[in-house]
């Protein structure tokens, strides 16, 4: 059974791609953990905070994998040298994808508080007019 597609216009010609980025984020958006916020921090800048409470720097990576960026967590298991009478706090691994649009920078990124935040940085939108020539 072939699958209904939004693009399937004949005038919406090669957004094949942005169907791909579609099917990524539909596929990302089920896990709530862990939690997140996203800020507008500026006219050019959104600031994505994780609460990361319990992960070290050394816990943490920040990847960009082509259109992606990508938030991995593991923590470091020491178990074996502690008793827990009550575990209320998860010592579980994550991984957080966003899809960022083309020319999309990460500017600066930092914990403070428990809380990793990651700065990028959205390219000035400029429009560009132009007349092709027909030979």
């Amino acid at each position: 059974m072939s699958r209904m597609s939004i693009f399937n216009s004949p005038f919406l010609l090669g957004f094949d791609q942005l169907e791909d980025v579609l099917d990524k984020v539909s596929k990302n958006a089920g896990d709530g953990y862990p939690p997140y916020n996203i800020e507008q921090i500026g006219d050019s800048a959104i600031r994505i905070s994780l609460a990361v409470a319990g992960f070290a720097r050394d816990d943490l990576d920040i990847a960009l994998e082509g259109n992606q960026l990508v938030i991995r967590g593991k923590q470091k298991d020491d178990d074996a040298e502690k008793a827990y009478l009550h575990r209320g706090i998860a010592a579980r691994q994550f991984v957080r994808k966003f899809v960022l649009a083309d020319g999309m920078e990460v500017s600066d990124a930092f914990m403070e508080h428990g809380l990793l935040h990651i700065d990028l940085a959205r390219p000035q939108a400029q429009e560009l007019v132009r007349t092709v020539p027909i030979r």
